[in-house]
């Protein structure tokens, strides 16, 4: 009873306003805690494999296939992302993907780079380069796109440009490059 007689003896407009203020900051409170990507964490390099990861971020498209670039945070040039819903996360760098390990895992080849493949447990693909200087690994989530392959195309001239074999082969024969 005591506080509904303190809330009482507010003038009106402070008693009007207290609801919508205080979901105003649990509506801000929550825009905060939920800003970060947890869920994507950068790899860690060598010195060489992060020139190569820097100059494929700065080689990457703004937008794929209609979805535009909304890179996780904290903004790293071994990660990338596009806003499609669910979004599709490019990470290089890492460790080699197991998915390169099984011969019958291979993906297509696209605009001369070849690609494992493997799909996700969630109705989505992992996409891996092989023979590179620097893994670069695409995730494409179920419903993403029309085609699951399709970003791959807008990451590939970006790839063969920017993150060289380590055969020194030339990029048109990628029958090998996913191996």
């Amino acid at each position: 009873m005591a506080s509904r007689d303190l809330l009482n003896r507010l003038p009106a407009p402070v008693r009007w306003l207290a609801l919508p203020a205080a979901l105003l900051g649990c509506t801000a409170w929550l825009a905060v805690s939920w800003s970060g990507d947890p869920d994507v964490a950068p790899p860690g390099q060598d010195a060489g494999t992060a020139r190569y990861c820097a100059a494929l971020d700065a080689a990457l498209p703004a937008e794929v296939l209609g979805h535009r670039r909304a890179d996780p945070s904290p903004a790293s040039p071994y990660t990338a992302a596009w806003a499609s819903s669910p979004r599709t996360v490019l990470t290089c760098g890492a460790d080699r993907p197991d998915l390169l390990n099984d011969t019958e895992r291979k993906g297509p080849c696209v605009d001369e780079v070849g690609w494992g493949l493997a799909e996700d447990g969630a109705g989505g693909y992992r996409f891996a380069t092989g023979l590179r200087e620097a893994y670069v690994v695409v995730e494409v989530p179920a419903g993403a796109y029309g085609n699951y392959a399709d970003p791959l195309g807008s990451f590939s001239s970006a790839i063969r440009a920017t993150v060289p074999r380590i055969d020194g082969k030339a990029d048109s024969d990628c029958l090998d490059d996913a191996s």
